[in-house]
């Protein structure tokens, strides 16, 4: 027996597909939220915060504009520098 697909099946789906989007967007918003909390971030972390390469990261780093701490080879930039480049500029 054939079953063909309904315009109510397609609408069903399309319901269950938004809310798990919603639901998957809600999870990517909070774990960001919980990435800038802290006080000290990760090179990664600042460059998606600020969508920016990770040469105009160095950058900010050796014109001393935000500071930093180098812990086992990996640098951490201070969230509150990071944030005040933006107040600067207005």
């Amino acid at each position: 027996m054939e079953k063909f697909i309904t315009k109510d099946d397609l609408r069903q789906f399309g319901l269950m597909l938004s809310d798990t989007m919603r639901s998957v967007v809600a999870e990517a918003l909070k774990s960001k939220d919980n990435e800038t909390d802290t006080l000290w971030l990760r090179s990664k972390a600042v460059r998606r915060l600020l969508d920016i390469s990770a040469g105009s990261v160095q950058n900010l780093r050796t014109s001393k504009k935000v500071r930093f701490k180098k812990v086992l080879g990996s640098y951490y930039y201070n969230r509150e520098d990071l944030l005040n480049l933006f107040k600067d500029e207005k």
